[in-house]
């Protein structure tokens, strides 16, 4: 692959340092998946204003999570996996979903089940999902605004996961002890 650049304070585009100095404040360093995308300031911003939306939707810790991984598990992520686990742990989430995520095992509750299966669902479908698929969704306890909130969360990782593998992001080295790589045979949704 073309090596993509990877920018710091120094080289970004002056579009791009001040988002770049929100990272840092926010991370307490520049994450790499932000250096790529600081290459185009328009990218690096609304990767952020995506991911602050999300933070702010209803979703909780645990259900965020679920979401945010199970987009990353099914594209493959090397280096959203392992960032994710990260962010899990520091939001408080049970290593037990962490671990039953990114190992496509069944997760505690039927709810947060029922999140992935729907959430692996829209991604698979490319936002086509049948009436039955709605309907457990909606048994499961959720709503039509999280149905909204899970294509903002897609939207997000779409980003976020596409351009690591385009720009091979190296992993960062906070989070290279929790690296990734699928284990088996995808989920069904």
């Amino acid at each position: 692959m073309t090596d993509f650049p990877s920018h710091d304070l120094e080289t970004a585009p002056d579009g791009s340092k001040p988002l770049l100095e929100n990272s840092q404040k926010a991370f307490g360093r520049l994450p790499g998946l932000h250096k790529v995308m600081a290459e185009s300031p328009q990218v690096l911003e609304g990767y952020q204003v995506l991911h602050k939306l999300f933070t702010q939707t209803a979703f909780d810790a645990e259900e965020q999570t679920v979401v945010w991984q199970t987009i990353n598990v099914e594209h493959e992520c090397h280096y959203c996996v392992p960032a994710h686990t990260g962010i899990a742990k520091r939001m408080k989430v049970s290593d037990d979903i962490t671990t039953a995520l990114r190992n496509e095992t069944p997760l505690p509750t039927a709810k947060l089940e029922a999140l992935r299966a729907f959430t692996l669902q829209v991604l698979r479908g490319r936002g086509n999902v049948t009436e039955a698929q709605m309907q457990a969704f909606f048994d499961a306890g959720y709503s039509h605004r999280a149905v909204l909130d899970v294509i903002l969360g897609l939207s997000q990782k779409l980003m976020s996961n596409y351009i690591n593998h385009i720009a091979e992001t190296p992993l960062d080295e906070p989070v290279q002890g929790f690296a990734w790589t699928r284990a088996g045979k995808p989920l069904a949704a």
